[in-house]
């Protein structure tokens, strides 16, 4: 079968296209016929390095696939070295998905979706008519996160993103303003994954007791140290998410997943469909998401 596998790390240049043997499922593992792929941001930390070791090399990244078992059902299902046509799961890392839904959406609601889910529930702890603020708002996760928030009871949600045509996306999402910095208002909650410029514009704008969430660095530049002195001065706080270690905790993907595919069967949340790249042209896929050309979330079709 065909996968994208990298065999050294660094840009996306390295990703290359390879014929490798089928897996083949054991004891509680299902096959599963990939129908499309989900890229995530992480996807591009692996590929440089900043989360494999090199003794884990030549590598398939990839994490999520939407596809079919050998039985017929159509699953969404957490993996391992999803960039390619065939892969395995374990059997508890299976939902099945009506044969409507599109791919792309219900991708969306892995990864990203959970992502979102618990920056607002566990790291933000968003209380009721709170104002967040939503970084990137037009991507995988913070087009997500600025429906959340709002379906999760906060007051105003703020969307920042990097062109005019993002912004209108995030505003027609839900979104009640556009982000600008200095704001305006104080922010009791900021998602934040782009770190730089906007991560110290970001902390000078909270509110009493605000949160400011860090989950990522698509800036790729060095953060600024965080003086304990000034969080007690602006008596609010940073703190660091990261999902890996979340997902393992009891219950932390089943009920949320249950609970954003039921709303988005209702209407009431609308995950947003990005480019889908055939799996040839992989690297440009990373490319176009490195340099942040894409909205919703980037998918991988066999």
């Amino acid at each position: 079968m065909r996968a994208v596998r990298f065999a050294r790390f660094g840009g996306p240049d390295v990703l290359e296209v390879v014929t490798v043997p089928a897996p083949r499922p054991g004891p509680g593992r299902l096959l599963i016929e990939v129908e499309a792929a989900g890229v995530n941001y992480a996807d591009t930390h692996q590929v440089d390095g900043s989360y494999l070791g090199a003794d884990q090399l030549p590598h398939v990244p990839g994490n999520e696939v939407v596809g079919r078992t050998e039985d017929g059902r159509r699953v969404l299902a957490r993996v391992r070295n999803g960039y390619a046509e065939r892969v395995v799961a374990d059997e508890s890392a299976v939902v099945e998905i009506p044969e409507d839904l599109p791919a792309a959406h219900a991708l969306a609601l892995l990864t990203q979706g959970l992502t979102a889910w618990h920056l607002l529930v566990g790291a933000a702890r968003l209380q009721a008519g709170e104002t967040v603020v939503v970084h990137a708002a037009a991507g995988g996760v913070g087009s997500l996160a600025v429906q959340l928030a709002g379906h999760l009871g906060a007051g105003r949600v703020l969307a920042q993103a990097s062109t005019a045509a993002k912004r209108e996306l995030a505003l027609s999402l839900g979104a009640d303003g556009v982000a600008c910095y200095p704001l305006d208002e104080r922010a009791d909650i900021v998602l934040d994954a782009t770190g730089g410029e906007l991560f110290d514009q970001a902390l000078a704008s909270l509110a009493d007791f605000g949160r400011l969430v860090s989950y990522g660095n698509a800036s790729r530049s060095t953060f600024t140290p965080v003086d304990p002195g000034r969080l007690g001065r602006l008596n609010a706080s940073v703190v660091g998410f990261w999902l890996r270690p979340t997902l393992a905790r009891p219950g932390a993907v089943t009920g949320p997943l249950k609970e954003m595919l039921a709303l988005t069967a209702r209407g009431r949340l609308r995950p947003v469909a990005g480019a889908a790249y055939p799996l040839s042209e992989t690297r440009r896929a990373h490319e176009d998401l490195l340099a942040r050309r894409t909205t919703g979330k980037v998918t991988l079709v066999p």
